[in-house]
């Protein structure tokens, strides 16, 4: 049984208990901590987007059509639907002759609330741009037009999109891309269900490149410049992954993923970071990540960023602290395996 990781208080007691995973591995795949079964395969959601988005830069699809560090940005983003999302997607979905109805994301209302809130005020409905999700989705289209291929069904496993991608992610972590157990996302394309340890493994190697090849170690490095330069667009205001990329001061990169997963990158200590809480709760994942960059020592527990996610008090809507949240004894200490 994975340990607990994240508990909540209210009126002295334990309310809620949150379990989980976590491996620390470096690019030769050597587990340098880790807490329960790093065995185990899960789903990462859109936590590997960023493996999602290499294909894109390696082929020089990026190249071809002129995409930008903050479209690469948003290539590996989960974005909150404001402005700064949705008007430079929608640029560069006219500038590869492709329009909001060729995603094959649904739609759903921003993440960013003041920008919901603005489209009911004006009569509005979502639209595909506002998907999470959409700079993938632009990604992978530009991929097609680079390739030559229809554009009809890239989300689909066996589209020629989706097979480059999936045997980019199976090389990175070391498993085979003809037995990955495929999942459908929330945003209609394919998920595969690997184990952390690999996944924090194909994390170390986009921060040590060393083991890749030359196109491959250029596109990692370019993705990873543009993911560290633009924590907004990698997912929006007030949200957790900015918050700790720009608490750690360039030193490391995260990225969220649904059902309680978290995934981050080292790139000064060629690390990687793969986690999942077993009952998906967003919350947990964000404490626990947190509190790996303060063992780290990537980040400052200090910090306003990281305290923010790290232990904070519940409040009730009143604004009264009623409790708190903050990460067990079990990740007390990082100690090493190797």
């Amino acid at each position: 049984m994975n340990p607990t990781l994240v508990e909540l208080t209210r009126g002295g007691r334990i309310e809620s208990a949150h379990r989980g995973a976590i491996a620390v591995a470096d690019a030769q795949g050597v587990l340098r901590a880790a807490w329960g079964d790093t065995d185990q395969p899960v789903y990462p959601r859109s936590a590997f987007k960023s493996l999602q988005a290499l294909a894109l830069v390696e082929t020089g699809a990026a190249h071809a059509f002129d995409v930008s560090e903050e479209e690469l940005a948003l290539a590996c983003a989960s974005h909150s639907g404001e402005p700064m999302h949705t008007n430079r997607v929608n640029a560069w979905l006219d500038r590869i002759g492709c329009k909001d109805g060729n995603l094959a994301c649904g739609p759903h209302l921003p993440f960013h609330e003041p920008s919901a809130h603005a489209l009911i005020r004006e009569g509005q409905k979502p639209c595909r741009v506002h998907n999470n999700c959409s700079g993938k989705h632009t990604g992978f289209l530009t991929l097609a037009r680079h390739l030559n291929v229809s554009i009809e069904g890239y989300e689909r496993p066996d589209h020629p999109v989706q097979v480059m991608v999936r045997e980019t992610i199976a090389s990175l972590c070391d498993v085979s891309a003809h037995t990955l157990p495929i999942g459908i996302d929330g945003c209609a394309a394919p998920n595969y269900a690997i184990p952390l340890r690999r996944l924090a493994q194909a994390m170390a190697r986009l921060g040590d490149t060393a083991s890749l090849a030359p196109s491959r170690a250029s596109a990692a490095k370019r993705l990873l410049k543009a993911w560290k330069s633009h924590p907004s667009l990698v997912s929006g205001t007030g949200r957790a992954c900015a918050d700790l990329i720009e608490a750690s001061t360039g030193q490391t990169v995260v990225k969220t993923g649904a059902e309680g997963v978290f995934m981050a990158v080292l790139p000064e200590q060629g690390l990687g970071i793969a986690l999942k809480i077993d009952d998906g709760a967003s919350r947990a994942a964000e404490a626990v990540m947190a509190r790996l960059l303060v063992l780290l020592s990537v980040a400052s527990e200090s910090a306003p960023a990281i305290a923010r996610h790290l232990n904070p008090h519940i409040r009730n809507w009143r604004g009264d602290i009623v409790g708190a949240r903050y990460t067990t004894a079990a990740l007390g200490v990082c100690t090493p395996l190797a």
